[in-house]
Protein backbone atom coordinates (compact mmCIF):
# COMPACT_ATOMS: atom_id res chain seq x y z
CA UNK A 1 0.00 0.00 0.00
CA UNK A 2 1.31 3.45 -1.18
CA UNK A 3 2.31 5.42 2.06
CA UNK A 4 1.56 8.82 1.32
CA UNK A 5 4.32 12.07 2.63
CA UNK A 6 2.76 13.88 5.46
CA UNK A 7 4.07 16.96 3.85
CA UNK A 8 2.54 16.11 0.46
CA UNK A 9 -0.82 15.62 1.44
CA UNK A 10 -0.73 18.63 3.24
CA UNK A 11 0.46 20.53 0.40
CA UNK A 12 -2.30 19.42 -1.84
CA UNK A 13 -4.51 20.28 0.96
CA UNK A 14 -3.96 23.61 0.79
CA UNK A 15 -3.13 23.80 -2.83
CA UNK A 16 -6.72 22.21 -3.60
CA UNK A 17 -8.48 24.63 -1.59
CA UNK A 18 -7.29 27.76 -3.76
CA UNK A 19 -10.35 29.46 -5.25
CA UNK A 20 -10.23 32.32 -7.79
CA UNK A 21 -13.33 34.26 -5.78
CA UNK A 22 -11.43 36.35 -3.03
CA UNK A 23 -15.12 36.67 -1.71
CA UNK A 24 -15.10 32.93 -0.09
CA UNK A 25 -12.46 33.06 1.98
CA UNK A 26 -10.76 29.89 0.68
CA UNK A 27 -7.59 28.77 2.27
CA UNK A 28 -3.51 30.42 1.19
CA UNK A 29 -0.99 28.70 -0.04
CA UNK A 30 1.44 28.18 3.09
CA UNK A 31 4.90 28.11 1.63
CA UNK A 32 6.93 27.76 4.97
CA UNK A 33 5.05 24.24 5.78
CA UNK A 34 2.58 23.51 7.15
CA UNK A 35 0.64 21.50 10.76
CA UNK A 36 0.98 17.97 10.94
CA UNK A 37 -1.36 15.66 11.47
CA UNK A 38 0.02 13.90 14.84
CA UNK A 39 -3.81 13.89 16.86
CA UNK A 40 -4.34 10.37 16.87
CA UNK A 41 -8.01 8.45 17.68
CA UNK A 42 -7.31 8.43 20.93
CA UNK A 43 -6.24 11.71 21.58
CA UNK A 44 -9.10 13.05 19.99
CA UNK A 45 -11.59 10.94 22.09
CA UNK A 46 -10.50 12.75 25.54
CA UNK A 47 -9.86 15.78 23.81
CA UNK A 48 -13.49 16.45 22.80
CA UNK A 49 -14.40 15.77 26.68
CA UNK A 50 -11.62 16.81 28.65
CA UNK A 51 -9.65 19.54 26.91
CA UNK A 52 -11.22 22.39 28.55
CA UNK A 53 -13.02 20.95 31.45
CA UNK A 54 -11.15 23.19 34.25
CA UNK A 55 -12.62 25.24 37.59
CA UNK A 56 -15.89 25.45 36.12
CA UNK A 57 -16.83 22.12 36.66
CA UNK A 58 -15.17 21.28 40.04
CA UNK A 59 -15.42 24.72 41.66
CA UNK A 60 -17.82 26.91 39.94
CA UNK A 61 -20.51 24.39 40.11
CA UNK A 62 -20.42 25.39 44.04
CA UNK A 63 -21.57 28.81 43.72
CA UNK A 64 -24.49 27.76 41.84
CA UNK A 65 -25.67 25.15 44.48
CA UNK A 66 -25.26 27.90 46.82
CA UNK A 67 -27.71 30.10 45.14
CA UNK A 68 -29.94 28.27 43.31
CA UNK A 69 -30.07 24.34 45.29
CA UNK A 70 -29.87 21.20 43.96
CA UNK A 71 -32.59 20.78 41.61
CA UNK A 72 -31.69 23.98 39.95
CA UNK A 73 -28.38 22.34 39.44
CA UNK A 74 -28.76 19.37 37.86
CA UNK A 75 -31.47 21.08 35.80
CA UNK A 76 -29.51 24.42 34.67
CA UNK A 77 -26.61 21.50 33.50
CA UNK A 78 -28.92 19.32 31.90
CA UNK A 79 -30.03 22.15 29.43
CA UNK A 80 -26.92 23.04 28.32
CA UNK A 81 -25.68 19.81 27.78
CA UNK A 82 -28.16 19.33 25.57
CA UNK A 83 -27.49 22.14 23.69
CA UNK A 84 -23.87 21.38 23.86
CA UNK A 85 -24.28 17.62 22.07
CA UNK A 86 -26.28 20.00 19.55
CA UNK A 87 -23.27 22.15 18.44
CA UNK A 88 -21.07 18.93 18.89
CA UNK A 89 -23.33 17.25 15.90
CA UNK A 90 -23.32 20.20 14.05
CA UNK A 91 -19.65 21.24 13.98
CA UNK A 92 -18.70 17.83 13.93
CA UNK A 93 -20.87 17.04 10.18
CA UNK A 94 -19.42 20.08 9.05
CA UNK A 95 -15.64 19.28 10.20
CA UNK A 96 -15.71 15.56 9.33
CA UNK A 97 -16.10 16.31 5.53
CA UNK A 98 -13.72 19.12 5.14
CA UNK A 99 -10.92 18.51 7.98
CA UNK A 100 -8.40 20.66 5.91
CA UNK A 101 -5.57 22.08 7.52
CA UNK A 102 -6.14 25.19 9.76
CA UNK A 103 -9.58 24.71 9.87
CA UNK A 104 -11.53 26.28 12.47
CA UNK A 105 -15.23 27.23 13.01
CA UNK A 106 -14.12 31.00 12.26
CA UNK A 107 -12.50 29.18 9.06
CA UNK A 108 -15.95 27.80 8.13
CA UNK A 109 -18.34 31.04 8.71
CA UNK A 110 -15.29 32.60 5.89
CA UNK A 111 -15.94 29.99 3.78
CA UNK A 112 -20.23 28.87 3.96
CA UNK A 113 -21.17 32.64 5.18
CA UNK A 114 -19.14 35.22 4.93
CA UNK A 115 -15.84 36.72 5.07
CA UNK A 116 -16.98 39.38 7.72
CA UNK A 117 -18.58 36.39 10.14
CA UNK A 118 -15.14 34.64 9.61
CA UNK A 119 -13.33 37.92 10.51
CA UNK A 120 -15.10 38.25 13.50
CA UNK A 121 -15.60 34.89 14.81
CA UNK A 122 -11.55 34.35 14.64
CA UNK A 123 -10.71 37.41 16.38
CA UNK A 124 -13.32 36.47 19.07
CA UNK A 125 -11.47 33.26 19.86
CA UNK A 126 -8.38 34.22 19.88
CA UNK A 127 -8.30 37.03 22.22
CA UNK A 128 -10.89 35.06 24.08
CA UNK A 129 -8.56 31.80 24.31
CA UNK A 130 -5.97 34.09 24.84
CA UNK A 131 -6.84 35.47 27.69
CA UNK A 132 -8.37 32.39 29.09
CA UNK A 133 -4.63 30.64 29.51
CA UNK A 134 -4.17 33.63 31.79
CA UNK A 135 -7.51 32.90 33.76
CA UNK A 136 -6.34 29.39 34.21
CA UNK A 137 -3.06 29.59 35.07
CA UNK A 138 -3.81 31.71 37.82
CA UNK A 139 -6.51 29.57 38.91
CA UNK A 140 -4.54 26.79 39.32
CA UNK A 141 -2.03 28.41 41.10
CA UNK A 142 -4.71 29.87 43.94
CA UNK A 143 -5.78 26.13 43.95
CA UNK A 144 -2.14 25.43 45.46
CA UNK A 145 -2.78 27.86 48.23
CA UNK A 146 -5.33 25.18 49.88
CA UNK A 147 -1.69 23.78 51.06
CA UNK A 148 -0.30 25.96 53.58
CA UNK A 149 2.88 27.45 51.90
CA UNK A 150 5.35 30.28 51.54
CA UNK A 151 6.07 30.05 48.22
CA UNK A 152 5.04 33.28 46.47
CA UNK A 153 2.26 32.73 43.68
CA UNK A 154 4.43 34.17 40.76
CA UNK A 155 6.70 31.29 41.47
CA UNK A 156 3.60 29.17 40.64
CA UNK A 157 2.63 31.02 37.36
CA UNK A 158 5.69 31.41 36.15
CA UNK A 159 6.50 27.33 36.93
CA UNK A 160 2.98 26.82 34.92
CA UNK A 161 3.60 29.32 32.34
CA UNK A 162 6.95 28.13 30.93
CA UNK A 163 5.27 24.35 31.01
CA UNK A 164 2.58 25.52 28.64
CA UNK A 165 4.65 27.34 25.94
CA UNK A 166 6.98 25.01 25.96
CA UNK A 167 4.62 22.10 24.99
CA UNK A 168 2.95 23.98 22.37
CA UNK A 169 6.24 24.80 20.65
CA UNK A 170 6.64 21.08 20.32
CA UNK A 171 4.89 18.98 17.34
CA UNK A 172 1.34 18.44 17.84
CA UNK A 173 1.92 14.69 19.11
CA UNK A 174 3.56 15.80 21.97
CA UNK A 175 0.48 18.23 22.96
CA UNK A 176 -1.80 15.33 22.41
CA UNK A 177 -0.23 12.77 24.09
CA UNK A 178 -0.16 15.39 27.44
CA UNK A 179 -3.17 16.45 26.96
CA UNK A 180 -4.79 12.83 26.27
CA UNK A 181 -3.29 12.07 30.42
CA UNK A 182 -4.19 15.40 31.61
CA UNK A 183 -7.98 14.83 30.14
CA UNK A 184 -7.44 11.18 31.55
CA UNK A 185 -6.98 12.17 35.25
CA UNK A 186 -9.97 14.21 34.94
CA UNK A 187 -11.89 11.48 33.88
CA UNK A 188 -10.82 9.44 36.35
CA UNK A 189 -11.06 11.78 38.95
CA UNK A 190 -14.99 12.27 37.99
CA UNK A 191 -15.77 8.51 37.95
CA UNK A 192 -14.37 7.75 41.45
CA UNK A 193 -16.12 10.99 42.45
CA UNK A 194 -19.18 9.42 41.21
CA UNK A 195 -18.48 6.16 42.73
CA UNK A 196 -17.56 7.76 46.11
CA UNK A 197 -21.12 9.29 46.01
CA UNK A 198 -22.90 6.28 45.27
CA UNK A 199 -21.09 4.93 48.53
CA UNK A 200 -21.84 8.47 50.47
CA UNK A 201 -25.96 8.24 49.02
CA UNK A 202 -25.74 4.58 50.92
CA UNK A 203 -23.97 5.47 54.27
CA UNK A 204 -21.02 3.77 53.33
CA UNK A 205 -18.62 7.07 54.21
CA UNK A 206 -16.73 6.56 57.77
CA UNK A 207 -19.64 8.02 59.28
CA UNK A 208 -22.02 5.19 58.35
CA UNK A 209 -24.29 8.42 58.01
CA UNK A 210 -26.79 7.45 54.80
CA UNK A 211 -27.47 10.51 53.06
CA UNK A 212 -30.21 10.36 50.58
CA UNK A 213 -31.58 12.67 49.17
CA UNK A 214 -31.32 14.34 52.69
CA UNK A 215 -30.06 17.64 51.18
CA UNK A 216 -32.88 18.00 48.91
CA UNK A 217 -35.40 18.17 51.87
CA UNK A 218 -33.23 19.66 53.30
CA UNK A 219 -32.61 22.57 52.85
CA UNK A 220 -34.60 22.05 49.81
CA UNK A 221 -34.08 20.89 46.38
CA UNK A 222 -34.92 24.19 45.55
CA UNK A 223 -34.13 27.97 46.18
CA UNK A 224 -36.14 31.31 45.05
CA UNK A 225 -33.77 33.80 43.91
CA UNK A 226 -34.24 37.56 43.54
CA UNK A 227 -38.13 37.57 43.80
CA UNK A 228 -40.58 35.39 45.49
CA UNK A 229 -42.86 32.56 44.44
CA UNK A 230 -42.51 30.92 40.65
CA UNK A 231 -40.97 33.45 39.55
CA UNK A 232 -37.69 33.13 42.15
CA UNK A 233 -37.53 29.53 41.13
CA UNK A 234 -37.00 30.29 37.84
CA UNK A 235 -34.51 33.15 38.12
CA UNK A 236 -32.88 30.47 39.68
CA UNK A 237 -32.89 28.50 36.83
CA UNK A 238 -31.93 31.08 34.27
CA UNK A 239 -28.84 31.94 36.44
CA UNK A 240 -27.62 28.26 36.86
CA UNK A 241 -28.34 27.91 33.03
CA UNK A 242 -26.28 30.81 32.14
CA UNK A 243 -23.68 30.47 35.24
CA UNK A 244 -22.98 26.53 33.51
CA UNK A 245 -21.92 28.05 30.50
CA UNK A 246 -18.38 28.65 31.72
CA UNK A 247 -17.65 24.68 32.23
CA UNK A 248 -18.59 23.58 28.90
CA UNK A 249 -17.48 26.54 26.64
CA UNK A 250 -15.55 25.78 23.31
CA UNK A 251 -15.36 22.19 24.05
CA UNK A 252 -16.81 21.79 20.47
CA UNK A 253 -14.75 24.76 19.05
CA UNK A 254 -11.51 22.40 20.01
CA UNK A 255 -12.94 19.38 18.69
CA UNK A 256 -12.94 21.59 15.44
CA UNK A 257 -9.96 22.59 15.44
CA UNK A 258 -7.78 19.70 16.06
CA UNK A 259 -9.09 18.27 12.64
CA UNK A 260 -6.85 20.07 11.01
CA UNK A 261 -3.98 18.02 12.62
CA UNK A 262 -5.99 14.82 13.45
CA UNK A 263 -5.21 11.26 11.73
CA UNK A 264 -7.94 10.49 9.44
CA UNK A 265 -10.00 12.80 10.89
CA UNK A 266 -13.61 11.80 8.43
CA UNK A 267 -13.06 8.56 10.65
CA UNK A 268 -12.31 9.76 13.52
CA UNK A 269 -14.70 13.19 14.37
CA UNK A 270 -17.61 11.12 13.58
CA UNK A 271 -16.44 8.39 16.35
CA UNK A 272 -15.81 11.19 18.78
CA UNK A 273 -19.54 13.27 18.21
CA UNK A 274 -21.17 10.06 18.94
CA UNK A 275 -20.09 9.38 21.91
CA UNK A 276 -20.02 12.23 23.39
CA UNK A 277 -24.12 12.30 24.20
CA UNK A 278 -22.71 9.68 26.80
CA UNK A 279 -19.88 11.58 28.15
CA UNK A 280 -22.16 14.59 28.85
CA UNK A 281 -24.80 12.78 31.01
CA UNK A 282 -22.18 10.61 33.00
CA UNK A 283 -19.43 13.94 33.85
CA UNK A 284 -21.98 17.07 33.45
CA UNK A 285 -25.20 15.91 34.72
CA UNK A 286 -24.16 12.99 36.74
CA UNK A 287 -21.46 15.14 38.22
CA UNK A 288 -24.04 17.81 39.27
CA UNK A 289 -26.78 15.09 40.44
CA UNK A 290 -23.95 13.83 42.74
CA UNK A 291 -23.35 17.04 44.08
CA UNK A 292 -26.31 17.87 44.76
CA UNK A 293 -26.44 14.79 46.89
CA UNK A 294 -23.42 14.95 48.85
CA UNK A 295 -23.07 18.45 49.34
CA UNK A 296 -25.55 20.79 50.64
CA UNK A 297 -26.55 24.09 48.95
CA UNK A 298 -26.17 25.91 52.78
CA UNK A 299 -22.84 24.63 52.96
CA UNK A 300 -20.58 27.27 54.44
CA UNK A 301 -17.67 26.45 52.53
CA UNK A 302 -19.42 27.36 49.16
CA UNK A 303 -19.80 30.71 50.24
CA UNK A 304 -16.52 31.61 52.17
CA UNK A 305 -14.58 29.22 50.52
CA UNK A 306 -11.66 30.45 48.28
CA UNK A 307 -10.13 28.12 45.15
CA UNK A 308 -10.85 24.80 45.84
CA UNK A 309 -12.01 25.35 49.51
CA UNK A 310 -14.73 25.90 47.60
CA UNK A 311 -15.11 23.00 45.63
CA UNK A 312 -18.72 21.45 46.78
CA UNK A 313 -16.94 18.11 46.39
CA UNK A 314 -13.83 18.84 48.55
CA UNK A 315 -16.43 20.54 51.03
CA UNK A 316 -18.70 16.79 50.86
CA UNK A 317 -15.30 14.66 51.28
CA UNK A 318 -14.59 16.83 54.46
CA UNK A 319 -17.78 16.44 56.10
CA UNK A 320 -17.42 12.72 55.57
CA UNK A 321 -14.62 12.53 57.27
CA UNK A 322 -12.46 10.78 54.82
CA UNK A 323 -8.71 12.38 55.26
CA UNK A 324 -6.37 12.67 52.50
CA UNK A 325 -9.11 12.24 49.99
CA UNK A 326 -9.24 16.30 49.50
CA UNK A 327 -6.05 16.79 48.71
CA UNK A 328 -5.85 13.78 46.13
CA UNK A 329 -9.13 15.98 44.61
CA UNK A 330 -6.75 18.85 45.05
CA UNK A 331 -4.40 18.06 42.93
CA UNK A 332 -6.31 16.98 40.28
CA UNK A 333 -8.02 20.31 39.88
CA UNK A 334 -4.64 21.69 39.63
CA UNK A 335 -3.75 19.61 36.75
CA UNK A 336 -7.33 20.71 34.95
CA UNK A 337 -7.11 24.27 35.32
CA UNK A 338 -3.21 23.81 33.93
CA UNK A 339 -4.17 21.23 31.34
CA UNK A 340 -7.52 23.74 30.15
CA UNK A 341 -4.70 26.35 29.92
CA UNK A 342 -2.77 24.52 27.69
CA UNK A 343 -5.73 24.17 25.55
CA UNK A 344 -6.10 26.98 25.15
CA UNK A 345 -3.13 28.21 23.96
CA UNK A 346 -3.24 25.35 21.60
CA UNK A 347 -6.56 26.94 20.33
CA UNK A 348 -5.55 30.40 20.18
CA UNK A 349 -2.74 29.97 18.28
CA UNK A 350 -4.51 27.30 15.28
CA UNK A 351 -6.77 30.37 15.69
CA UNK A 352 -4.62 32.90 14.46
CA UNK A 353 -2.75 30.49 12.07
CA UNK A 354 -6.65 29.34 10.39
CA UNK A 355 -6.88 33.35 10.13
CA UNK A 356 -3.71 33.74 8.45
CA UNK A 357 -5.01 30.46 5.98
CA UNK A 358 -8.19 32.18 5.10
CA UNK A 359 -6.79 35.23 4.62
CA UNK A 360 -7.52 37.52 7.56
CA UNK A 361 -4.97 37.89 9.11
CA UNK A 362 -1.38 38.28 7.87
CA UNK A 363 0.19 35.70 6.26
CA UNK A 364 3.45 35.34 7.95
CA UNK A 365 0.85 33.66 10.85
CA UNK A 366 0.77 30.69 8.59
CA UNK A 367 4.33 29.92 8.94
CA UNK A 368 5.48 26.35 10.25
CA UNK A 369 8.68 25.48 11.38
CA UNK A 370 9.62 21.41 10.23
CA UNK A 371 7.40 19.81 13.31
CA UNK A 372 4.26 21.59 12.05
CA UNK A 373 4.45 23.78 14.22
CA UNK A 374 3.14 27.12 14.13
CA UNK A 375 6.15 29.18 15.50
CA UNK A 376 5.51 32.73 14.86
CA UNK A 377 1.34 31.61 16.01
CA UNK A 378 2.70 30.49 18.77
CA UNK A 379 5.21 33.29 20.01
CA UNK A 380 2.32 36.04 20.09
CA UNK A 381 -0.22 34.12 21.44
CA UNK A 382 1.84 32.96 24.40
CA UNK A 383 2.25 36.89 25.24
CA UNK A 384 -1.56 36.38 26.44
CA UNK A 385 0.07 34.17 28.97
CA UNK A 386 1.87 37.21 30.66
CA UNK A 387 -1.67 38.30 31.88
CA UNK A 388 -1.89 36.00 35.08
CA UNK A 389 0.94 37.99 36.44
CA UNK A 390 -1.72 40.89 36.89
CA UNK A 391 -2.91 39.22 39.67
CA UNK A 392 0.14 40.02 41.22
CA UNK A 393 -0.89 43.41 42.81
CA UNK A 394 -4.31 44.78 43.47
CA UNK A 395 -3.91 47.94 41.42
CA UNK A 396 -3.76 45.77 38.25
CA UNK A 397 -5.89 42.65 38.61
CA UNK A 398 -8.68 45.14 38.19
CA UNK A 399 -7.47 45.01 34.84
CA UNK A 400 -6.88 41.58 34.29
CA UNK A 401 -11.32 41.16 35.43
CA UNK A 402 -12.08 43.81 33.00
CA UNK A 403 -10.10 41.73 30.14
CA UNK A 404 -11.93 38.81 31.23
CA UNK A 405 -15.24 40.40 31.17
CA UNK A 406 -14.72 40.41 27.16
CA UNK A 407 -15.20 36.26 27.27
CA UNK A 408 -18.20 36.43 29.44
CA UNK A 409 -20.46 36.40 26.32
CA UNK A 410 -17.94 35.06 23.93
CA UNK A 411 -19.63 31.43 24.41
CA UNK A 412 -22.71 32.03 23.76
CA UNK A 413 -21.61 34.11 20.61
CA UNK A 414 -19.65 31.65 18.87
CA UNK A 415 -22.07 28.92 19.20
CA UNK A 416 -24.98 31.20 17.75
CA UNK A 417 -22.62 31.77 14.98
CA UNK A 418 -22.29 28.06 14.72
CA UNK A 419 -25.09 27.71 14.70
CA UNK A 420 -26.22 30.16 11.70
CA UNK A 421 -22.93 28.51 9.74
CA UNK A 422 -24.19 24.76 10.19
CA UNK A 423 -27.80 26.17 8.40
CA UNK A 424 -26.29 27.42 5.39
CA UNK A 425 -23.85 24.84 5.06
CA UNK A 426 -27.05 22.31 4.86
CA UNK A 427 -28.71 24.81 2.68
CA UNK A 428 -25.91 24.59 0.31
CA UNK A 429 -25.89 20.59 0.40
CA UNK A 430 -29.06 20.85 -0.61
CA UNK A 431 -28.92 23.70 -3.42
CA UNK A 432 -26.06 21.61 -4.33
CA UNK A 433 -27.80 18.02 -4.24
CA UNK A 434 -25.28 16.58 -1.73
CA UNK A 435 -27.08 13.98 -0.02
CA UNK A 436 -26.68 13.44 3.60
CA UNK A 437 -25.36 10.09 3.13
CA UNK A 438 -22.49 10.93 1.51
CA UNK A 439 -21.49 12.79 4.54
CA UNK A 440 -18.53 11.01 6.96
CA UNK A 441 -21.30 11.93 9.82
CA UNK A 442 -24.45 13.46 10.01
CA UNK A 443 -27.29 13.55 12.93
CA UNK A 444 -30.62 12.35 13.06
CA UNK A 445 -31.13 15.27 15.67
CA UNK A 446 -30.29 18.10 12.81
CA UNK A 447 -30.94 20.50 11.75
CA UNK A 448 -33.79 20.74 14.16
CA UNK A 449 -31.19 21.24 16.74
CA UNK A 450 -29.32 23.80 15.15
CA UNK A 451 -32.44 26.09 15.31
CA UNK A 452 -33.34 25.32 18.60
CA UNK A 453 -29.54 26.41 19.94
CA UNK A 454 -29.69 29.15 17.62
CA UNK A 455 -32.57 30.47 19.28
CA UNK A 456 -31.75 29.48 23.32
CA UNK A 457 -28.12 30.58 22.59
CA UNK A 458 -29.45 34.14 21.30
CA UNK A 459 -31.79 34.77 24.25
CA UNK A 460 -29.12 33.24 27.06
CA UNK A 461 -26.34 35.73 25.57
CA UNK A 462 -29.02 38.71 25.91
CA UNK A 463 -30.43 37.09 29.72
CA UNK A 464 -26.50 36.78 30.81
CA UNK A 465 -26.82 40.02 32.82
CA UNK A 466 -30.31 39.99 33.62
CA UNK A 467 -29.83 40.39 37.49
CA UNK A 468 -28.91 43.73 37.28
CA UNK A 469 -32.41 44.54 35.54
CA UNK A 470 -34.16 43.65 39.10
CA UNK A 471 -34.40 46.79 41.31
CA UNK A 472 -31.44 46.82 44.00
CA UNK A 473 -28.94 45.00 41.62
CA UNK A 474 -27.74 47.64 39.40
CA UNK A 475 -24.64 47.93 38.66
CA UNK A 476 -22.81 49.45 36.12
CA UNK A 477 -19.49 46.75 36.34
CA UNK A 478 -22.18 44.24 36.41
CA UNK A 479 -23.48 45.37 33.08
CA UNK A 480 -20.48 45.86 31.76
CA UNK A 481 -19.30 42.37 32.82
CA UNK A 482 -22.56 40.48 31.15
CA UNK A 483 -22.43 42.20 28.17
CA UNK A 484 -19.00 44.22 27.06
CA UNK A 485 -18.19 41.15 25.20
CA UNK A 486 -21.40 41.50 22.78
CA UNK A 487 -20.94 45.08 21.38
CA UNK A 488 -17.21 44.08 21.34
CA UNK A 489 -17.87 41.25 18.83
CA UNK A 490 -20.48 43.25 16.82
CA UNK A 491 -17.79 46.04 16.55
CA UNK A 492 -15.59 43.80 14.78
CA UNK A 493 -18.42 42.12 12.45
CA UNK A 494 -19.48 45.47 11.24
CA UNK A 495 -16.01 46.86 11.11
CA UNK A 496 -15.07 44.27 8.48
CA UNK A 497 -18.27 45.13 6.58
CA UNK A 498 -17.71 48.53 6.15
CA UNK A 499 -14.32 47.61 5.21
CA UNK A 500 -15.62 44.64 2.04
CA UNK A 501 -19.38 46.45 1.69
CA UNK A 502 -18.84 45.14 -1.61
CA UNK A 503 -18.95 41.20 -0.75
CA UNK A 504 -22.45 39.66 -0.20
CA UNK A 505 -23.56 39.68 3.82
CA UNK A 506 -24.17 36.02 3.01
CA UNK A 507 -23.24 33.46 -0.09
CA UNK A 508 -25.85 32.08 -1.87
CA UNK A 509 -26.19 28.35 -1.16
CA UNK A 510 -25.96 27.31 -4.86
CA UNK A 511 -22.38 29.64 -4.46
CA UNK A 512 -21.01 28.27 -1.21
CA UNK A 513 -17.74 25.90 -2.05
CA UNK A 514 -18.29 22.84 -0.80
CA UNK A 515 -15.77 20.63 -3.45
CA UNK A 516 -12.19 22.27 -3.03
CA UNK A 517 -9.70 20.59 -0.32
CA UNK A 518 -12.16 17.59 -0.71
CA UNK A 519 -10.09 15.09 -2.90
CA UNK A 520 -6.71 15.55 -0.80
CA UNK A 521 -8.64 15.02 2.44
CA UNK A 522 -10.03 11.50 0.85
CA UNK A 523 -6.20 10.78 0.37
CA UNK A 524 -6.05 11.15 3.64
CA UNK A 525 -8.69 8.60 4.21
CA UNK A 526 -7.75 6.35 2.04
CA UNK A 527 -4.41 5.98 2.59
CA UNK A 528 -4.45 5.03 6.05
CA UNK A 529 -0.77 4.69 7.43
CA UNK A 530 -0.47 0.92 7.78
CA UNK A 531 2.83 0.84 8.65
CA UNK A 532 2.52 2.96 11.76
CA UNK A 533 -0.42 0.79 12.57
CA UNK A 534 1.71 -2.15 12.70
CA UNK A 535 4.75 -0.48 14.11
CA UNK A 536 2.52 0.42 17.48
CA UNK A 537 1.14 -2.59 18.02
CA UNK A 538 4.68 -4.64 17.66
CA UNK A 539 5.57 -2.35 20.49
CA UNK A 540 5.98 -3.54 23.92
CA UNK A 541 3.57 -1.19 24.99
CA UNK A 542 0.49 -3.72 23.99
CA UNK A 543 -1.11 -3.41 27.48
CA UNK A 544 -1.97 0.11 26.14
CA UNK A 545 -3.89 -0.70 23.47
CA UNK A 546 -6.28 -3.13 24.83
CA UNK A 547 -6.28 -0.22 27.81
CA UNK A 548 -7.58 2.62 25.54
CA UNK A 549 -10.09 0.85 24.00
CA UNK A 550 -12.28 1.86 26.92
CA UNK A 551 -12.48 5.45 25.32
CA UNK A 552 -11.35 4.75 21.57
Amino acid sequence: MTVYSEKQDIARDVEASLGDDPLKGQILPVNEGSTHRGIKSRHAQMLAIGGTIGTGLFVSSGQALQLAGPAMLLAGYTTISILVYGMITATAEMSSYLPVTGCSMAYYGSRFVSQSLGFAMGWLYWYSFGILIAYEITAASLVIDYWPNSVPIGVWITIMLIVIVGLNFCPVRYYAETEFWFASLKVFMIIGLLLLSFILFWGGGPDRQRLGFHYWKDPGAAKEYLVGGSGGYFCAYLYVTTFSVFAFNFAPELLVITAGEMQDPQANLPRAAKRYFYRLVIFYIGGTLAVGVICSSNASGLTNGTGSAASPWVIAIKNAGIHGLDSVVNAVIITSAWSSGNSYLYMSSRVLYSLAISKNAPAIFTRCNRWGVPYVSVSVCSIFALLAYLNLSNNTSEVFNWLINLTNTAGFTSWVCCSIIFLRFRAACKAQGILLSSLPYHSITQPWMAWVCLFTFAILCLCNGFTVFFPGHWSVSSFLTAYLGLPVFLAIYFGHRLYSYKHPWAYKPEDVDLRSGLDSVRELSMGRDTVNVEVETSRSKRWFNKVKVLWE
